[in-house]
């Protein structure tokens, strides 16, 4: 039955194959450098090569946004505005043009001279965002958990790593160290990325992801058990590091917080690993599910699961390789 599962959400992936890139947030950040004058940034992820086209609203009593001066980045193109004159106040509303038309979120910054910094992640269901009042604004870091999770939930390689994990390891106690392991190594390197004590490049880094699941989705169909059915935890270490990295790339888009960044990153952490989890637990429930009302199902099936990971990760390889 867990291969059978299997299937149906390793096709079910390969609809989104093509949008396995667009998980890199976008983000919007306002610095008050002067009583009601405003500098603005505005990074926007190159999503499939051709970054989309994203322009901030501001309240129509602000002052007219100029041609920004722009700036492209390795994976990025960045929009800068200075000196903009805008007196914002509780109750105006900061919205992002082209937003909905995308794939993406949008984390916005706002940081006066002299007061509480606030943060806000916008969706394209959601690309506004009306000012709270001081007494009632979140903390400026708890938009970083939402992003986490976010970021986990639509990078569909992480998940399938984790499915391809679940469908080797076939008893739960083994599966939970793994997941463990899987989770320890990326949180290291994520930390480790995001403060800036080892840095790589994100393209090899995003083949070297795709070229995880092939290698686990090549396993499976091992008639002799290899190194990952024996130490599937060796495993997940292993590759852990490599997608938390991954992590890091996401998280190095939108930056963090100055004064506070301990407590986003560890938020952001938090996030993707609730995402990680509730991923897993639909995978288990749904498993077991389908497992009440089992029947016999055709031979040919026992290895589709592992030829349509392998599938989905080679093209995404291939893909990834063309951006060295």
């Amino acid at each position: 039955m867990r291969r059978w599962l299997g299937i149906c959400l390793a096709l079910l992936c390969l609809a989104g194959a093509a949008g396995a890139h667009e998980t890199l947030p976008a983000a919007l950040t306002l610095q008050e450098r002067g009583p009601g004058v405003w500098d603005m940034a505005l990074r926007i992820p190159a999503t499939q090569g051709q970054p989309p086209a994203l322009r901030p609203l501001l309240p129509a009593h602000c002052a007219a946004l100029p041609d920004p001066a722009e700036r492209l980045l390795p994976a990025a193109r960045q929009l800068d505005w200075h000196g903009v004159a805008c007196a914002l106040a509780p109750g105006d509303s900061i919205a992002v043009d082209g937003l909905a038309a995308t794939q993406i979120d949008l984390l916005l910054r706002i940081v006066p001279a002299d007061g509480q910094a606030l943060s806000q992640l916008l969706r394209p269901r959601e690309p506004a965002w009306v000012l709270p009042a001081p007494a009632q604004a979140a903390p400026p870091v708890r938009a970083y958990f939402g992003l986490g999770v976010e970021h986990i939930l639509g990078g569909t390689d992480h998940l399938l790593f984790v499915l391809a994990l679940a469908l080797l390891v076939r008893r739960m106690l083994p599966l939970l160290r793994t997941i463990t392991a899987f989770t320890l190594a990326h949180s290291l390197t994520l930390v480790a990325a995001a403060l800036g004590f080892v840095q790589v490049p994100g393209p090899p880094v995003e083949a070297a992801i795709a070229l995880s699941i092939v290698y686990v989705a090549r396993e499976l169909l091992r008639p002799v058990p290899g190194l990952a059915a024996r130490r599937p935890w060796l495993v997940a270490l292993a590759f852990g590091l490599l997608h938390g990295f991954g992590f890091a790339g996401a998280l190095a888009e939108v930056g963090l917080p100055e004064g506070e960044i301990p407590l986003a990153l560890a938020l952001f952490n938090l996030g993707v690993e609730a995402g990680q989890l509730l991923f897993l637990a639909a995978v288990l429930l749904a498993w077991r599910l389908i497992s009440l009302g089992r029947k016999t199902r055709p031979r040919w099936l026992e290895h589709a699961p592992a030829y349509a990971l392998g599938a989905v990760s080679s093209g995404w390889l291939l893909q990834r390789l063309t951006l060295l």
